[in-house]
């Protein structure tokens, strides 16, 4: 995954009074537009993450060391076309 200080350029089209709100929100707290867009799609992507492989918690493995190594579960998961 890219750092913050990797940014892609896009096109994002606004309504009016969208583009009038955003103005003046940036203008309010002294922030760019752009930084108040970022950080509006952070919190958005942060509250509606992908979901769970399918049968995830509803079996038991035997294993114990899930907790622990779940990420790493979870790449070769995604590796292996298990996961989204």
């Amino acid at each position: 995954m890219y750092g913050s200080w990797y940014m892609v350029k896009t096109t994002v089209y606004l309504d009016k009074d969208l583009v009038v709100s955003l103005r003046d929100l940036a203008q309010r707290k002294r922030k760019p537009q752009a930084e108040l867009i970022r950080e509006a799609i952070r919190k958005y992507a942060m509250a509606n993450p992908p979901p769970l492989p399918a049968g995830m918690g509803m079996f038991s493995s035997g294993r114990t060391d899930i907790s622990r190594n779940y990420r790493k579960l979870l790449k070769q998961a995604v590796r292996d076309r298990r996961w989204p």
